[in-house]
């Protein structure tokens, strides 16, 4: 895998004659409406992602796309639904990586098989995960560390929102508190907006969720972010340090969402929707927009993607055999 979070940008100037390619290819496909499914609630940055590229891919692609949102166990509702419809293209999958990758070490059985289920079609972007705290948090706890000593002075406090179980938000709430010899208590929501909500209303003491997601309510002054989980800090939190700044080590984890199709679509298929994601993702509009919401703009190939997936799914295996969680713990 030879992404790196600048491989889209570096393709911006080739938009204009991927739009002049795609609109003669994409009218061939004759949709008077495509679909793209998301297994989380309006407003947070799955949702948001799923927008800005229907907005862009319309009428190229179709005369118009929509967006559908899905929700309930997890995004798992959305997997199989997609799974079950025609492998024409009109219908496509979008999905953060931890349904596809970390699903399969906690469930004893899915209802789809994130391999044989799906075909990869493009990368949509990258992005960093926070952990926030709200007003159940005394404003002196400006640390993650300092976060971890609160709680073991307030057990009943300790607790977390993430924005599904199972999900990689969910496993770095469960490391940040196993670092510190703490059991921190899990709510899973679906998505991350109901969580912030809980969060403001003082009913949960943190949330760990997409940066973007988090950003949105920094404004109102009730939402801090302690820390942040990539490899170095987020262009979008400068201020805030990383994990592994504040000493918590092997924290590293960023997140992507994709895009996906049923199993059975053709090459054809497949290449005239990545190459309706490609130049959707490469114009500027849409680089900014996700940019509003923590996410970075990155686009790859089918190929690249499933190697992607791969790769990921061996990564998780060994961090969920760690934390010892399963859907039925």
């Amino acid at each position: 895998m030879t992404l790196t979070r600048r491989s889209l940008l570096q393709t911006t100037g080739a938009t204009a004659l991927l739009a002049s390619i795609g609109q003669q290819a994409f009218a061939q496909a004759g949709f008077e409406t495509a679909r793209i499914i998301t297994g989380f609630a309006a407003g947070g940055t799955s949702d948001t992602t799923c927008r800005r590229l229907a907005t862009a891919m319309a009428p190229g692609y179709a005369k118009s796309v929509v967006v559908e949102n899905k929700t309930g166990a997890g995004g798992q509702i959305a997997v199989t639904y997609v799974k079950t419809q025609p492998a024409d293209g009109a219908t496509i999958l979008q999905t953060p990586t931890s349904i596809l990758t970390i699903y399969p070490h906690i469930y004893k059985k899915l209802p789809y098989d994130p391999v044989a289920d799906l075909s990869p079609v493009s990368l949509a972007c990258v992005f960093d995960f926070g952990f926030a705290v709200g007003p159940a948090v005394p404003a002196s706890v400006k640390t993650v560390p300092e976060f971890l000593q609160w709680v073991k002075a307030n057990p009943t406090a300790g607790n977390f929102g993430s924005p599904a179980a199972g999900s990689t938000p969910h496993f770095i709430g469960a490391l940040l508190g196993k670092s510190a010899g703490l059991e921190l208590k899990h709510a899973a929501y679906r998505g991350t907006q109901p969580a912030m909500l809980d969060l403001l209303g003082g009913n949960i003491s943190a949330v760990s969720g997409p940066i973007g997601d988090i950003m949105q309510h920094l404004p109102t002054g009730k939402v801090r972010i302690l820390g942040v989980s990539g490899e170095k800090r987020s262009r979008f939190t400068p201020d805030v340090p990383t994990f592994g700044e504040q000493g918590l080590k092997n924290m590293a984890h960023s997140e992507w969402f994709a895009f996906l199709l049923p199993a059975k679509a053709s090459q054809e298929v497949v290449g005239r929707l990545n190459t309706a994601m490609k130049s959707a993702l490469a114009q500027k509009d849409v680089i900014d927009g996700l940019a509003g919401f923590g996410l970075e703009a990155m686009s790859s190939s089918p190929g690249e993607l499933a190697d992607l997936l791969k790769k990921d799914t061996a990564k998780w295996a060994p961090i969920v055999k760690e934390i010892g969680f399963t859907a039925e713990s």
